[in-house]
């Protein structure tokens, strides 16, 4: 199938590792021109130039942490400008603190809500302009199964995220009168860091090992594995594709069948 990427404008941020950057790897091995983010500026703007060298796509390396109000606004004006534009918009972001409701103060909820909601809220705000001019326009927030399913521990994420949901199916209502489309991935268990510094604080905590903390949770996916990157990014660039132009307000899971519920 031809996902009709060649060319098209992408910005993905929090994808120095992980999800976004198996995203914009993908992305890149489509055609688009490519925007990737990450905290450290020189680190992303050596994966960038690695990225275009295996890619052969264009890929520049933007640095900036987008829960910091000003970042969002920035991030979108240096792709447009480097790029003449905004086509697809791919808000992820890291994961807030984990922890109980005894353990967390307003501090660590704050930073969770500027993380996990704001930062979505104020990159498509900032990129609407640009995805206005977009003949193929489109957004994609970057979630969790947790939404579905709270996971333990993870008070902040199960909250924060939720709203973001709630975010992304309101503006695909408000915004598909203007032809751009607004979905969500709800990804599980993946194999990446931030994962395997999750198992680690659990190994810790239950006196076990990771492997025995992965293998426990892998247990829960009908597959009894955890997903790789790459699975969710083949998910991701189909939903911003113009291949799935009449695809909007979804809440795909990339789960593995980790949520139980119809």
């Amino acid at each position: 199938m031809d996902l009709q990427l060649k060319d098209k404008i992408a910005l993905v941020t929090a994808s120095s590792r992980g999800l976004g950057y198996a995203a914009a790897r993908t992305l890149a091995q489509e055609g688009c021109k490519v925007a990737i983010n990450g905290r450290d500026g020189a680190k992303v703007k050596e994966l960038a130039e690695k990225l275009s060298k295996e890619t052969g796509a264009e890929v520049i390396g933007l640095g900036g942490d987008v829960s910091l109000p000003d970042v969002p606004e920035k991030l979108i004006a240096q792709t447009a400008e480097a790029f003449g534009g905004l086509d697809i918009l791919i808000t992820n972001t890291g994961g807030p603190t984990s922890g109980s409701i005894d353990a967390l103060d307003e501090t660590a909820w704050q930073k969770g809500i500027d993380l996990c909601l704001m930062a979505h809220v104020r990159l498509i705000k900032s990129a609407l302009p640009h995805l206005r001019k977009s003949n193929s326009a489109s957004v994609l927030t970057v979630t969790s199964y947790s939404v579905r399913q709270p996971i333990p521990n993870l008070l902040i994420s199960n909250s924060v995220r939720a709203a973001t949901v709630g975010l992304t199916k309101s503006l695909a209502l408000e915004l598909g009168r203007e032809n751009i489309r607004v979905n969500s991935i709800l990804p599980g268990w993946t194999e990446t860091e931030r994962v395997t510094e999750l198992m680690t604080a659990r190994a810790k905590t239950n006196s076990s090992t990771v492997e025995e903390e992965t293998k426990r949770q892998a247990a829960e996916s009908p597959f009894g594995r955890m997903g790789e990157p790459e699975e969710f990014a083949n998910a991701a660039v189909f939903l911003v594709s113009p291949a799935a132009s009449f695809i909007t307000g979804v809440m795909l899971l990339v789960d593995g069948g980790t949520v139980k519920g119809v």
